[in-house]
């Protein structure tokens, strides 16, 4: 499955990518899995994406839940919880 992954904010800036083109293995269905399969590439990506870490996705536009399933040629964005002041 080929998804446009997108970061931003924090994520952007540790990752130093602000967006990217994957093929997911088929192993990978849901945004929870997607999370696990990038923390996977260890390093800085093990650091931010961590279990720990609190984070926010968003599916197509719409903030989803991390048991959402993927779709082909989705676009998956993740950020930090956003503050205000």
């Amino acid at each position: 499955m080929k998804l446009e992954l997108k970061f931003f904010a924090s994520l952007r800036e540790s990752l130093k990518v602000s967006e990217e083109k994957i093929t997911i293995p088929s192993s990978v269905k849901t945004i929870a899995d997607l999370r696990i399969h990038l923390f996977e590439r260890g390093g800085v990506w093990a650091e931010v994406l961590a279990n720990g870490k609190s984070l926010r996705c968003a599916l197509n536009h719409q903030m989803v839940d991390p048991s959402t399933p993927l779709q082909e040629g989705a676009e998956v964005a993740f950020f930090p919880p956003v503050t205000g002041g």
